[in-house]
């Protein structure tokens, strides 16, 4: 069996992927919820399965119907490109959170000086 780069940059990516949740999910997060962290351990131990072995992507292609392994391939790289955008949703939640937090000290901030003026 040969080792290529990319798999060995895949593996890596998803184990810290993997690792970032667990670390996320144990120091409670509002963010990272139980069904986050399954979601992730899924798609990223997905993404190790199928770098270490390849047939993996055949034999689910045949299961699903997608004729070809390019397919699945390409159905991979769809996934890929789910992870990328749920952890943007992931981010824009974080700066609404942030904004909020905000927008309520500046609205206490008025309040106070306010009540100070009278």
């Amino acid at each position: 069996m040969n080792i290529h780069l990319y798999q060995i940059a895949i593996v890596i990516i998803s184990a810290l992927m993997i690792y970032q949740g667990f670390d996320r999910f144990f120091k409670k997060q509002k963010q990272q919820t139980f069904s986050k962290l399954l979601a992730r351990i899924f798609v990223w131990g997905g993404m190790i399965a199928i770098v270490i072995y390849p047939k993996i992507s055949i034999s689910l292609a045949k299961f699903i119907g997608i004729e070809g392994n390019i397919n699945a391939v390409i159905l991979v790289g769809f996934l890929l490109i789910f992870l990328i955008i749920f952890k943007l949703l992931n981010a824009i939640e974080r700066l609404e959170q942030s904004m909020s937090i905000l927008t309520r000290k500046d609205a206490l901030k008025k309040i106070t000086n306010l009540n100070e003026k009278e």
